[in-house]
């Protein structure tokens, strides 16, 4: 039985956020382009180890598979929140992305260009989505 989500990256959160919570290292989830970005950005931001994409061993598609911290170590997510929503957007102007915990969160932002963190779209010039905020 497939479950299907009307808020994918919304569910991609929570199961990061629940993972923490229960003190788990890593967390699989099933595959989209789009998740795919989200987490290699939090990768990139230095909020998660390590991100990988492999394929399915009990169907088709692909899970994506994160590492949220080493073995002994605590996880550097201390709040992950939805921005949008599918029942409302959330857009800004490259003027207005928000700045988190005084830069050191990151806001994460689905531009024209693609997704990138709030500080690359600041740089690039292009406002899009508020996808969601990290820190």
């Amino acid at each position: 039985m497939s479950t299907t989500s009307t808020d994918p990256i919304a569910d991609m959160l929570t199961r990061i956020r629940n993972a923490i919570n229960v003190r788990k290292n890593e967390v699989s989830l099933p595959h989209s382009n789009v998740k795919e970005a989200v987490a290699k950005l939090l990768k990139e931001s230095n909020f998660v180890d390590s991100v990988s994409v492999a394929k399915a061993t009990n169907g088709p598609g692909k899970v994506l598979t994160i590492r949220i911290c080493g073995d002994h170590e605590a996880a550097r997510i201390t709040e992950i929140k939805r921005l949008s929503t599918p029942g409302r957007r959330h857009y800004s102007s490259a003027a207005e992305i928000p700045v988190v915990k005084r830069g050191r969160g990151v806001v994460i932002v689905s531009t024209s260009k693609g997704m990138m963190t709030g500080e690359a779209a600041k740089k690039a010039n292009v406002g899009g989505e508020l996808v969601c905020k990290v820190y």
